[in-house]
C-alpha cells in the first residue's frame, strides 16, 4: 500500500468516525426541514427511524434544487433512500407531522453525502498514448484506483452497518419502553384485583356473620 493509498484509507475512516445520527422533535401540525448543498453526481443518502410518538409514523419528502419532489412517503416508520444529485444546488429533506392532531414525533435520522464524479476522471481513464516504458506506471495507477474503489465500498458497507446498529438501538429502546409500560400496568392491575378481592372477602365475612349472631329479646 502506497503512502497515497494509506492517506486515502485513513481519510475515509476519519469521515466514518465523525458520522453521527441526529434526533429531531416534530410537533403536531408542524414540519421540520434540513438542507444539503451538493454538486451534480454526488451520492446522497437519507436514513430515518421514528423513535417516539403516536403510531410511530411520519411523512417524508425530498426536494431537488428546482423544487421537484425526488421522493415522497406517507406515514412511514422508517426508511433508507439513496440517489445521485441530478443538478448542483440545495437538496431539502422534510419530515412532516401535519397529519397528527396533538402528538409530537421524535425522529432519528442521518444524511450521508458521498463522493461525486471527479472532473477529468473519465478523461484520464480514456487517455491513450501510453507506451511500454510507462506500462508499470499505468499498472500502479490502476491498482491505486482499484484499491480506492474497494475502500469506498468498504466505507459504505461500514456506514450501513453503523446505521443499522443505530436503528436496532432505537427499536430496542422503543420495545423496552413498551414492555416496561405493559409490565407496570399489569402490576397495578394485579394490585387492584388483590385489593378488590380482600375487600370482597371482608365484606362477605361481615355479611355472613350477621346470620349467626344471636339476638336477645329483652
Amino acid at each position: 500500500m502506497t503512502l497515497r493509498q494509506l492517506f486515502t484509507f485513513l481519510g475515509i475512516f476519519s469521515l466514518l468516525s465523525v458520522a453521527e445520527s441526529y434526533f429531531v422533535t416534530v410537533d403536531a401540525h408542524a414540519e421540520e426541514c434540513f438542507f444539503e448543498k451538493v454538486t451534480t453526481g454526488t451520492k446522497l443518502g437519507l436514513a430515518f427511524e421514528v423513535a417516539e410518538g403516536g403510531f410511530l409514523d411520519i411523512d417524508i419528502k425530498i426536494y431537488s434544487p428546482d423544487g421537484k419532489i425526488v421522493h415522497e412517503g406517507e406515514r412511514e416508520s422508517n426508511g433508507r433512500y439513496t440517489f445521485p444529485a441530478s443538478m448542483d444546488g440545495v437538496y431539502t429533506y422534510c419530515f412532516s407531522n401535519k397529519m397528527s392532531t396533538m402528538t409530537p414525533k421524535i425522529v432519528m435520522f442521518s444524511m450521508d453525502v458521498g463522493e461525486g464524479i471527479k472532473p477529468g476522471h473519465e478523461a484520464a481513464n480514456g487517455e491513450e498514448g501510453w507506451d511500454m516504458q510507462n506500462f508499470s506506471q499505468t499498472g500502479e495507477a490502476a491498482g491505486g484506483n482499484k484499491m480506492e474503489d474497494m475502500i469506498r465500498e468498504l466505507s459504505a458497507a461500514l456506514s450501513g452497518v453503523k446505521h443499522e446498529q443505530d436503528y436496532m438501538e432505537v427499536r430496542e429502546r422503543i420495545h423496552r419502553s413498551i414492555n416496561d409500560n405493559t409490565n407496570s400496568r399489569v402490576v397495578l392491575w394485579s394490585v387492584f384485583e388483590a385489593l378488590v378481592l380482600v375487600a370482597m372477602t371482608i365484606g362477605q365475612v361481615y355479611y355472613l356473620k350477621q346470620f349467626f349472631e344471636v339476638r336477645r329479646v329483652v
